[in-house]
């Protein structure tokens, strides 16, 4: 059997336990501003007791006839519980998967995964990570026809010039519910309304993360929390604002409760109800960064697609975080991930500085209370444009008492930052970007925030620090909205994910408008709002599917991501003022949605997406098929637009650039396709010596029509790694120089370079702290004795774990003493042992040696009380 562990960000692990009673796995911490070197600070947690087992069988959606089907998926239940009493395994069933995912999600006491990986019929074991929203918000007023950027997919020709508005399809949204009491979703619940599916999987007090406030499911979607409200506006609202498809009817699938916070099992259950309520597309605006593709929601995703619903799923907002970064389920192979580019316009509430009461915008942070629209108070400012940690450390008590604090990103979290002013008695929090771009500010993860948090632009920021050098300022909130056009409108969004995935695939597959949207919110909160983030790209190409398919019923639920892939349009690379070269491939996939083109083309190219994988195998050969409905032959001349590069180095903080396009040879210089028949070409890519080893390489294979065919110009997105992908190491050393052993002394964990003893009582038990630079095939703990090599057996075992959140993050590894040995559980006698950490590169041969990363810790002894 295998284990699987996770990386993760804006879906956390939290202590999860791993094989043989390993605490920690897939957990990140990152050592916190001013720690001694080496140390890390931990929150006092409960281990994770959640699991998914998966079993033998294939999933319902991957097998003919559902009854044979459930028919085998019983008697493997039926093992698995007959099992465990013979094993004396107790455990509480919290969902059992059949359609999309064949296995059960489980909540078993602390150590009991043990028993799991060892059960008859169990093909894999997977920690069910708790999942978080994150985006941004600013209270706005806008000009609607504007507001959701259908002008920059298409979606406005589709519906004013073909009247096709994306009726009779249903979109399912798993997210925090839908408000269906807004006026621009129809207003009402149940057959004959816009909202007419759905379900409630958590109830409005459920607390992923406290045990005394579980899921209470019930009929009613509703939503308190806003999210899922926004990315149904952006489907397909109809009213003052419009969504891109203002025809269909939607499926509301609320996975998360008031205040926030879900399961990946829950998510996978809202899957299957979806499939079960006939939804012809489902949205997912949600993700765990740096993941695999064959964890359970991404594969339950790509299962879902074989049962014929298109999924669409975000990328993820960790474009901070470099390259790998891709999340599930956008990652599935058959999901088509979204990326992000940025909105035509920005508009804000905005509070205005005396003197001279210019207005300046702002965002709300994600978990602060809404500023007021009215009241003055000096402004204070706690540091400069030049602070790398502003009010990342205590502030003098009552330095900002009644005051606007003023403080510049960097250094530490939000929501760190936001305390610490609190804690002066700051009256609100007003954050400057540290860089260019729209900026996510979010508090909600933490300690209450009870003031006004917001975040506006660098240049901003920076005026204001500089107008304080010359006197005192006054800051007032007001209930003015200012707009703007973007500077960087059709850029890729600075918070977009880079691809490709750990396993080389093609991600993200898509790029549409997420950043600055203004869309629906519940009533409750204000009716409209304007959010950032891949989470609003992802609906935006979800309703471009349901027009898509109101338009071509014919598509099947794969060829929706090929027709969309062929017609999209290649955004300019940032920071090019030519516009001449596209961005990566691996930031944008295809290129930017283009629905009023797909919905014209006759002809298709399949696949839609080439993964090349890495170099050193060779030039790349591959074979495009094109088809053409069209009732006439139909010629193109074949091209290649290479697009940037990330350079070879840092991949934490990738370097874009124009050098080292690849070669791209085809079969033949044109291609024509008979009328509703057939063609095919080769390419062949071989990358650049020009570019470094460890850099990205794409572009965009071109297919232009002779005689100006309605379809215009085809394209197919191309990526691959430059060099060798085994050569990428998963043990570099990080910031915090991991791995290194460690001892919990209270809330801090501190290196023993030169060994410890360990009780195993309690927490007092050794830890393993490693940093994972890059994503790992496999991970391993073996126990030696210390003065004779002598095995004791493996402590730990984990596949396909995820790279670290940061440069400088690190994952903890706890063993308590017991190993297996020979097939068999074994306690570990007290005495002096070292530690065997091993990490399989990613996509690397176990049976090769040099694919292998290793480290040793230190002796340390067990002396049990």
């Amino acid at each position: 059997m295998r284990w699987f562990g996770l990386a993760c960000l804006h879906i956390a692990l939290s202590g999860c336990s791993g094989e043989l009673g390993v605490e920690g796995a897939g957990q990140n911490n990152a050592p916190p501003d001013g720690a001694a070197a080496g140390e890390a600070t931990f929150a006092p947690e409960e281990p994770t007791e959640l699991w998914f087992v998966e079993l033998e069988g294939a999933p319902a959606a991957r097998s003919g006839g559902r009854a044979r089907v459930k028919g085998l998926a019983e008697e493997e239940r039926a093992l698995f519980r007959r099992a465990a009493v013979e094993r004396g395994l107790r455990y509480t069933l919290r969902f059992s998967f059949e359609e999309l995912w064949n296995g059960l999600s489980v909540r078993v006491a602390r150590g009991g995964s043990v028993a799991l990986s060892e059960m008859p019929g169990v093909k894999a074991v997977y920690p069910v990570v708790p999942v978080e929203l994150d985006v941004a918000r600013a209270a706005t007023a806008v000009d609607p026809d504007l507001a959701v950027a259908s002008d920059m997919s298409g979606a406005d020709l589709v519906r004013r010039d073909l009247g096709v508005t994306g009726e009779g399809i249903r979109v399912g949204v798993i997210d925090s519910g839908v408000d269906y009491h807004h006026p621009d979703l129809g207003g009402c619940f149940g057959q004959g309304c816009r909202v007419a599916f759905g379900h409630d999987f958590v109830g409005d007090d459920f607390v992923p993360s406290d045990a005394s406030k579980p899921p209470a499911p019930d009929g009613d979607p509703d939503d308190c929390l806003g999210h899922g409200t926004h990315v149904a506006g952006i489907i397909g609202a109809n009213g003052i604002v419009q969504g891109v498809a203002p025809g269909v009817t939607f499926g509301a699938y609320r996975v998360f409760g008031c205040r926030g916070g879900s399961r990946a099992d829950i998510i996978l259950k809202a899957m299957e109800r979806a499939a079960e309520d006939g939804m012809h597309v489902v949205n997912i605006s949600i993700g765990t960064p740096f993941q695999w593709p064959d964890y359970p929601t991404a594969a339950a995703a790509t299962a879902l697609v074989a049962r014929g619903v298109v999924v669409v799923a975000s990328i993820g907002n960790s474009g901070e975080k470099g390259l790998w970064a891709a999340g599930a389920p956008g990652v599935g192979e058959a999901v088509i991930g979204a990326a992000s580019i940025d909105g035509t316009r920005v508009t804000r509430l905005s509070f205005t500085v005396a003197p001279g009461n210019a207005a300046i915008g702002y965002t709300r942070a994600e978990g602060s209370p809404p500023p007021p629209l009215s009241g003055s108070a000096p402004l204070a400012r706690t540091g400069t444009p030049a602070s790398a940690r502003d009010a990342c450390d205590e502030l003098p008590a009552g330095s900002l008492a009644g005051k606007i604090a003023l403080v510049r990103r960097g250094g530490c979290p939000f929501h760190e930052k936001a305390a610490r002013a609190q804690a002066a008695g700051a009256a609100g929090v007003v954050i400057y970007n540290d860089r260019g771009g729209v900026m996510n500010p979010s508090v909600a993860a933490g300690g209450p925030i009870s003031i006004p948090v917001v975040g506006i632009a660098q240049a901003d920021g920076e005026l204001l620090s500089a107008r304080l050098d010359a006197g005192p300022l006054t800051h007032s909130w007001t209930d003015r909205a200012v707009a703007a056009q973007s500077s960087t409108a059709g850029l890729i969004s600075g918070f977009s994910s880079h691809g490709l995935s750990a396993a080389l695939s093609f991600k993200p597959d898509l790029a549409a408008p997420g950043g600055a949207i203004y869309s629906t919110v519940p009533v409750e909160q204000g009716s409209y709002d304007t959010l950032s983030g891949t989470s609003m790209a992802a609906p935006h190409v979800a309703g471009a599917v349901a027009l898509l398919l109101d338009a071509r019923p014919e598509l099947s639920a794969p060829r929706v991501r090929d027709v969309l892939q062929n017609s999209a349009v290649p955004a300019p690379r940032s920071g090019d003022p030519s516009g001449q070269v596209p961005e990566g491939a691996h930031r944008q996939g295809a290129g930017v949605i283009r629905v009023d083109r797909a919905i014209r083309a006759t002809t298709v190219i399949s696949p839609g997406k080439l993964a090349l994988g890495e170099s050193a195998a060779g030039p790349a050969a591959r074979t495009l098929t094109l088809e053409n409905a069209a009732a006439h032959d139909v010629t193109y001349d074949l091209s290649h637009a290479p697009a940037a590069c990330a350079t070879g180095g840092d991949h934490w903080r990738p370097t874009s650039a124009t050098a080292g396009a690849a070669v791209v040879a085809f079969s033949a210089t044109s291609v024509t396709v008979p009328a509703r028949g057939r063609a095919t070409v080769t390419v062949t890519v071989r990358a650049s010596d020009a570019l470094a080893d460890g850099g990205l390489f794409g572009g965009y294979l071109v297919f232009t029509p002779r005689g100006g065919a309605a379809d215009g110009p085809l394209r197919v997105p191309y990526a691959g790694f430059k060099g060798d992908y085994q050569s990428v190491p998963v043990l570099k050393l990080s910031g915090s120089e991991a791995p290194w052993l460690g001892k919990l002394s209270g809330t801090r964990m501190v290196p023993q370079r030169s060994g410890a003893t360990y009780t195993l009582a309690s927490d007092d038990v050794p830890y393993v702290m490693v940093h994972f630079d890059h994503g790992a095939e496999r991970v391993t703990l073996d126990v030696v004795e210390a003065a004779t090599a002598k095995p004791w057996g493996r402590a730990l075992s984990l596949s396909h774990v995820g790279q670290s959140s940061s440069a400088t993050a690190v994952t903890r590894y706890g063993w308590k003493g017991t190993t297996k040995l020979d097939g068999r559980p074994t306690v570990v006698p007290d005495g002096d042992y070292r530690i065997k950490l091993r990490a399989l590169r990613a996509l690397g041969d176990p049976d090769n040696e040099a694919h292998w990363d290793t480290w040793t810790s230190p002796v340390f002894t067990l002396d049990r009380p």
